[in-house]
């Protein structure tokens, strides 16, 4: 049945690949065709997303594919040897049945879809050609990249061609909705990383795995290498790749739909509520009012929405006091991972990465509020200018690359305080902390307090703070000192394995860049269907300068500034 997955991510598109025609009636492009066709001395799309593939980026390539199945070797190995958490619980198989409970959701989200999104019998995939369904975690990344990148966009150019895009935007860009699934989305990529770090992480160092070496064992398992490699480059950058250059293909299935779904029904819980407190703070410190398209609340609603906030603060204090609490009593998984780490320098260690996470989280959202000033507005300190130097250079040629070294460096740290927060608490042994049941120790011996935390403090706070000081988080010299090392990280070609697996998803899938649908944002101003201009006003308060992509829908630049008018357009 995992042929359903892929039948509705890799559905082929409606037209023709070479040429797609549509009435010009008010709410359609006229007519988009290849570069190809419009002027045959035009590079095709493929030639100008794709970079040259030299002797070196091969090598990054083969050297960054053998570490990923390196790493997924060794993961396995942990599992199966019962040396992870929920291996020694339960047995190895339940790490890999936590995949097939994910698949087996699709399933049953895809049984119930309409019949005319089902395929027939003959154009099923046999059970022979099954290939390796995404995860959920991989949805979770991806859709981000789309739904951030679409706003922007008229939706009635692709209303007819991608229907169930056309309902993740009807819901998600309703209101302020893009705030409350990206809040919700959040804490489920920090609920899943902590729980896969419970999946994959060992509970001895110190035993023998595959034979390796004290060095290599070292690298991959004290430090952690195999889960980050593990987890950056097969849950998060390679669907974060392709969905930010095919945002309208990638969301156009009900897998998505029910994502979004979930991640605001997370947001609506309230857990996370005690962001919105921070948010309001924000814009006072700042003086800069919140836009919003949603009427003030008022009555229920305002005593609703702001139960909701005291409740998450208590929730928050609460992980909190579990988190200190069980650092001094030496009860965390870092006394048993990094036996001769101290209780002071765990702690340091703690608030440390969770710094490092806020900066990286605030610098992706002033980078893209940044891009919307004018280069004279932008960075006007020493350290300010050599950011914009590096990043806005060559239509941002670096930004990819900045948040590829970014996610790695963001999941390294989710690892290191996963393990920092995590409690080697064993229920029924009369030492649970502040004496709760059981059933409670256990749940939180899976992280979710550590996934509250770093979700609200080492997250959502900073971005909320860069949304409303971005100039500050770009003149700062932090900034320039992570940008630096984030390029120097992705340099080495650790994760270039993402590209790989996205280049053969995306032929696979058949997911087709942007512009073959809407055209870019040139052709669409052309075609007096401009996209929405966004100002960096608008993002104050606001998350959704947090996606991957940092350039408009169907772009061929890798950072876009302010959009052109028409006029200057026909100009050039």
């Amino acid at each position: 049945y995992l042929h359903r997955v892929i039948y509705f991510l890799s559905a082929p598109p409606p037209f023709s690949l070479h040429k797609i025609s549509a009435s010009f009636t008010g709410a359609q492009l006229h007519t988009i065709m290849t570069a190809a066709e419009i002027d045959e001395g035009k590079p095709s799309h493929e030639d100008v997303h794709d970079v040259k593939l030299t002797p070196l980026v091969l090598f990054k390539y083969v050297g960054s594919v053998a570490i990923l199945l390196f790493s997924i070797c060794i993961v396995g190995a942990l599992m199966f040897t019962g040396n992870t958490r929920v291996s020694s619980a339960t047995n190895p198989w339940v790490c890999l049945l936590v995949c097939y409970a994910l698949f087996r959701l699709i399933h049953i989200v895809f049984d119930d879809a309409p019949p005319s999104f089902v395929p027939d019998a003959e154009s099923r995939c046999k059970p022979n050609q099954q290939i390796l369904a995404v995860t959920w975690l991989t949805m979770i990344e991806g859709q981000q990249a789309s739904l951030v990148g679409l706003p922007p966009v008229d939706p009635e150019l692709y209303k007819d061609s991608h229907p169930i895009t056309y309902k993740n935007g009807a819901l998600a860009f309703k209101g302020d909705n893009l705030d409350r699934y990206l809040m919700g989305r959040q804490f489920m990529v920090l609920m899943v990383v902590f729980v896969i770090n419970q999946c994959g992480q060992p509970l001895d160092p110190t035993v023998d795995v595959l034979g390796m070496p004290d060095g290599v064992k070292f690298v991959f398992l004290d430090i952690g290498l195999g889960m980050i490699v593990f987890t950056c480059v097969l849950g998060q950058l390679h669907t974060q790749v392709n969905a930010s250059h095919c945002m309208i293909d990638f969301i156009n299935n009900y897998f998505a739909l029910f994502t979004l779904y979930t991640a605001m029904c997370v947001e609506f819980t309230g857990i996370m509520h005690s962001a919105y407190l921070i948010q309001n703070l924000m814009s006072i410190v700042s003086g800069k009012p919140i836009i919003s398209n949603e009427e003030p609340k008022s009555g229920f609603t305002f005593a609703f929405f702001w139960g909701r906030v005291l409740m998450s603060l208590c929730i928050l204090g609460f992980c909190m006091a579990v988190v200190m609490v069980a650092l001094f009593n030496g009860d965390t998984m870092v006394a048993v991972k990094y036996p001769g780490i101290s209780v002071g320098l765990s702690v340091f260690l703690f608030f440390f990465f969770m710094g490092v996470v806020g900066c990286l989280e605030g610098m992706q959202i002033a980078f893209f509020a940044s891009a919307k000033l004018p280069a004279s507005e932008r960075g006007n300190s020493f350290f300010g200018k050599k950011t914009c130097d590096i990043l806005f250079s060559g239509n941002g040629r670096n930004f990819p690359g900045f948040m590829i070294g970014r996610q790695l460096t963001v999941v390294a740290s989710f690892f290191l305080v996963a393990s920092i927060t995590g409690l080697n608490i064993k229920p029924g042994e009369g030492n649970n902390i502040f004496g709760v049941s059981d059933s409670a120790q256990q749940f939180l011996n899976y992280g979710f307090h550590g996934a509250v935390i770093t979700t609200i403090l080492a997250s959502i706070t900073w971005q909320y703070a860069a949304s409303a000081f971005p100039l500050a988080f770009l003149n700062s010299p932090i900034t320039y000192v992570l940008l630096i090392f984030a390029l120097i990280l992705e340099g080495t070609g650790i994760c270039h394995g993402a590209w790989v697996i996205a280049r053969i998803l995306k032929s696979v899938c058949k997911l087709q860049y942007d512009e073959v649908y809407v055209g870019t944002p040139e052709e669409r101003i052309a075609n007096n269907h401009p996209d929405k201009e966004l100002n960096a006003a608008q993002d104050v308060g606001h998350l959704t300068g947090g996606g991957f992509t940092g350039h408009l829908c169907g772009s061929h630049d890798a950072l876009d500034g302010p959009i052109r008018s028409k006029d200057a357009i026909e100009g050039l």
